[in-house]
């Protein structure tokens, strides 16, 4: 079975730890990740853009010129859509593009994105990451032992750790999220992940207690 070696906040290497891809997830399903990823990118989406209807366009309501004996075509108002400065005959409006996939599919997609990091040999191991007050310049020193710095990074900890976030908040590309807060695009969009043994500890134990439920149904 591989081993990812455990190191200090120093570097050094303390241990090794034994997981397989397939203890998080079965198989890594690329349709099941892409599903995940395209839905958290909708809900971030804003989708405040509209444009203006004939409606909401400024300007007097009071007919162009007369109906007919002119020798141009009939016209009503300025803001009709045909003419510059009108509004538009199918303007844009405000929605909301968010919506959800079943939770277990989701639960489903995180752990086969960290499973993916594992394969690929993009996750650094520490056994324990802590401060005793918000210092960025020991986080700094943190990752340029453990050879992160540089690319993307997300940092995993058992749990929220004020210190560990404030540490690494002004560090561009870092970011941070306890693992119970981890989902398949927030890991997928790191180059890097770095997580305690802890949080893989976690993982592990939600995903034997799915497969657990699934063999008794």
């Amino acid at each position: 079975m591989p081993k990812l070696t455990v190191h200090d906040a120093k570097g050094k290497k303390v241990g090794t730890y034994t997981i397989e891809p397939t203890d998080l997830a079965p198989r890594i399903n690329k349709q099941l990740l892409h599903d995940a990823v395209v839905m958290y990118q909708a809900n971030n989406r804003q989708g405040s853009h509209q444009t203006k209807s004939r409606a909401f366009v400024s300007g007097s309501t009071k007919k162009m010129y007369r109906q007919k004996g002119t020798g141009n075509a009939r016209a009503g108002q300025r803001s009709s859509g045909i003419r510059r400065g009108g509004g538009h005959i199918h303007r844009i409006q405000n929605r909301d593009y968010s919506y959800s996939l079943p939770r277990k599919a989701l639960q489903l997609a995180m752990r086969m994105a960290v499973a993916s990091k594992i394969r690929d040999d993009e996750v650094t191991l520490i056994d324990k990451l802590e401060f005793a007050e918000p210092k960025t310049r020991d986080m700094v020193g943190v990752l340029r032992h453990l050879d992160c710095s540089g690319d993307s990074l997300l940092i995993s900890t058992p749990a929220y750790d004020v210190n560990v976030y404030k540490s690494a908040r002004n560090i561009a590309q870092v970011s941070v999220s306890p693992a119970s807060d981890l989902n398949a695009l927030s890991v997928l969009s790191a180059r890097r992940l770095l997580v305690t043994t802890e949080v893989l500890d976690q993982l592990k134990e939600r995903a034997s207690a799915k497969g657990g439920k699934q063999a008794e149904a």
